[in-house]
């Protein structure tokens, strides 16, 4: 077969309106593409509003005669899932076919139960999928509104016509609200197909974790990203980002999207460097982004200094993880007063950060001034006595903190009085931030009430 110029696939891509259609008043019919035999015959269009008329015992019977008209073995697994699924009217909690391997055949006699059910999650995980097995599947997918949920993830051969077939699904569904696809490389095409759909999508979640994303690819997917208002949630993990071109575009996004609500950047490069174009961004987020990850992102104590220019001026950001970073004691100093004087942060990540007692007191003297912070992770640190003494006291003033994430006593402590002072101290914390996490609860509780009607338990309980 001869191979596409870029102009033939963007013209393609631009005249691609899914399946075949055929409409006339009162009723709607679809067909796949009869070169590639993707679906035989047509299908009757079922509102997912109306109950499903079939039951699971008539849907497995169905698939079976599907796979008996596609000459394939019917899967065990899947039969096994609709006759030990639950259906609510006509929906059903998931379909998983992670690890299987979906050819074309298999995925042609899947139209039957994607036809009958809604799903609110389907794994395809590691299926194997092949082009024209992918482009089919969803392409039923996309027509039968069939899942809230895709993943499809780690199937490494999705070509040209199934990026076609995912972006029409991207862009036509009003049901899709999470799509995964982790481990799928995002080639020049793959990326411009995926960028372009998701300018008019209602994508809320988009998982794209370990999908060479460096580069061009980011460059495409910020650009669609910037002016997109419907993405909530960004996941970026392991795509070998860097702290030059693609922090930039980092920045970027952040600056013009203030829609999207959380943000991972973990294990990436993005670097001191890096974390000064984000912090550009991040000064501009006049509301949005509620959650920002950047654990394992080769961070110093140096690039604290820019961070601690935002942390002040932001308003919603309520989740700040950098563990597994560089920051020592110094990097902690450097932000103490920006922490201090945030107000919206309600999680702080700093685990394996190469922090001592000096910078555990201190985080005790953030946790002194801090009214609404709920919960810091220290795992992983050399925090001893002397740290958790200056955390005890600080838990003995703040009336927020929940939960303290610490080690467990070292096991090179010798000293039988210091390995057993340790221990009182973390019970301690445990104590105090137990009831720090039960006062919440009961404020919470309180809050929810209805007007003149006293919050449930005994009156003991709510004034302790």
């Amino acid at each position: 077969m001869a191979r596409c110029s870029d102009k033939e696939k963007a013209e393609e891509e631009e005249n691609y309106d899914g399946p075949e259609t055929k409409s006339t008043k009162g009723e709607r019919h679809v067909s796949f593409p009869p070169d590639e035999m993707m679906v035989s015959g047509f299908a009757e269009y079922t509102d997912r509003h109306v109950d499903s008329c079939l039951t699971l015992t008539e849907v497995s019977l169905a698939y079976r005669r599907s796979c008996d008209r596609h000459q394939v073995e019917p899967r065990v697994c899947i039969l096994e899932q609709l006759k030990m699924g639950t259906c609510v009217r006509g929906r059903m909690k998931r379909l998983d076919l992670g690890g299987e391997r979906l050819d074309l055949g298999s995925c042609e006699a899947l139209e039957v139960v994607l036809k009958s059910l809604c799903f609110d999650f389907i794994n395809l995980r590691a299926a194997r999928l092949e082009e024209n097995g992918a482009s089919s599947l969803l392409d039923m997918i996309s027509y039968y509104e069939s899942t809230a949920y895709l993943d499809l993830s780690d199937n490494t051969h999705v070509g040209t016509s199934a990026w076609r077939a995912l972006a029409h699904l991207i862009k036509q569904s009003v049901c899709l609200s999470r799509l995964d696809l982790c481990s799928v490389s995002m080639v020049a095409y793959g990326a411009r197909t995926l960028s372009k759909a998701l300018q008019t999508s209602h994508l809320a979640v988009l998982h794209l974790d370990n999908s060479q994303l460096s580069g061009t690819p980011l460059f495409s997917l910020v650009g669609a990203l910037k002016s997109n208002r419907a993405l909530l949630e960004l996941h970026l993990s392991n795509n070998m980002l860097n702290s030059y071109q693609d922090a930039m575009q980092l920045g970027d996004l952040l600056r013009y999207n203030h829609t999207l609500q959380t943000l991972v950047l973990s294990d990436n490069a993005i670097a001191d460097a890096g974390l000064e174009e984000v912090c550009e961004g991040l000064r501009l987020q006049t509301g949005g982004l509620k959650v920002l990850l950047l654990k394992n992102n080769q961070i110093t104590a140096h690039g604290m200094l820019h961070l601690a220019k935002a942390l002040p001026v932001l308003k919603t950001l309520e989740v700040l993880d950098m563990g597994n970073n560089s920051l020592g004691n110094r990097g902690l100093q450097t932000l103490k007063e920006a922490l201090m004087a945030n107000r919206s942060l309600l999680h702080l990540g700093v685990a394996c950060t190469q922090i001592t007692c000096e910078g555990a007191v201190v985080l005790a003297e953030y946790l002194a001034e801090s009214p609404q912070i709920k919960q810091l992770d220290l795992q992983g640190n050399a925090v001893r006595l002397g740290g958790l003494m200056a955390l005890c006291l600080a838990l003995r003033i703040n009336l927020s903190l929940a939960t303290l994430d610490l080690d467990g006593t070292p096991n090179q402590e010798q000293d039988e009085f210091l390995v057993q002072t340790q221990k009182r101290l973390r019970s301690e914390i445990g104590e105090l931030c137990l009831a720090n996490g039960s006062r919440a609860a009961v404020a919470t509780e309180t809050a929810e009430s209805p007007p003149g009607e006293p919050p449930e338990g005994p009156v003991e309980d709510v004034v302790s």
